[in-house]
């Protein structure tokens, strides 16, 4: 049993490398600043003046300029024990929790002002197959990922990354609609997941991974479940939650949990 298994999974992988190869890789980004922070372990969010990198129950405010950090916020690790990225909505920062490597899998949205990054409100989200990892506002609704692992990696019995899911909520957190990753990104997660997403004013959907130093661009299906798979970008850092700037074009902030460096990044524009 356990040969046909790994011959099942060999062809599946084998499968999603082919169809990898039908995507296009375009040229790097270009790294255009850097700057160490000491919170920069999960995520970055960024506006037009600050970048905010978290560390699951850490948030800091850091200057763009100079990257002078400028405010800190930390809560109690029993309370957020795993917030794995941010994004800057108005002026409050939005943020994706769970209670990862913890099952039952559970997740939670906690929002803080960007002002002052005082905790605002908590939103307790319905059950879900897999562990938040980020949520952004897009149009009228809420995208948000969910990550899979195998149990040995804290994950559900039965789920590992190809459980990997897209949720749309409307603006109350209500579920109106999923997608699935396709076979040629799914094969690029092992061991662990989807980590970071950010919709660009492209209209397209780029995420990362939790390892490799690349930014998936995804456009919604015409039809059907799955996601379709554009391009992939070679990044300077490896995986983790990300952030476009709005207030610079093609400009992506990342970070690198290894050297806690936080990354500005220009990206190549995708084609139609």
């Amino acid at each position: 049993m356990r040969t046909a298994f790994a011959l099942i999974s060999t062809a599946l992988l084998a499968t999603a490398g082919s169809a990898q190869d039908t995507v296009p890789t375009l040229a790097p980004a270009t790294v255009v600043s850097r700057f160490v922070a000491e919170e920069a372990r999960q995520g970055v969010a960024v506006d037009a003046r600050y970048f905010y990198p978290m560390s699951n129950n850490r948030i800091g405010k850091y200057d763009k300029k100079t990257g002078k950090r400028v405010a800190q916020w930390e809560g109690p690790r029993a309370l957020y024990p795993h917030m794995n990225s941010c994004v800057v909505d108005g002026g409050e920062l939005v943020c994706a929790a769970s209670n990862y490597p913890a099952v039952p899998m559970s997740s939670a949205v906690e929002i803080f002002d960007t002002r002052t990054l005082r905790h605002l409100r908590s939103v307790s989200l319905p059950p879900m197959p897999g562990s938040l990892t980020w949520i952004e506002r897009h149009g009228d609704a809420w995208f948000a990922g969910y990550a899979n692992y195998p149990e040995a990696r804290g994950g559900e019995l039965g789920h590992d990354h190809r459980w990997t899911l897209l949720v749309r909520f409307d603006a109350q957190f209500r579920s109106t609609g999923s997608w699935h990753f396709p076979e040629s990104v799914l094969a690029r997660f092992p061991p662990m997941s989807c980590s970071g997403g950010s919709w660009g004013d492209d209209g397209l959907l780029y995420v990362t991974g939790h390892d490799r130093p690349e930014l998936y661009a995804l456009r919604l299906p015409e039809a059907g479940s799955v996601l379709e798979h554009v391009a992939t970008i070679p990044l300077a850092t490896g995986g983790q939650a990300i952030a476009w700037d709005r207030s610079t074009p093609r400009m992506l902030w990342s970070l690198d949990r290894q050297t806690k460096n936080v990354v500005a990044s220009r990206i190549p524009m995708i084609t139609p």
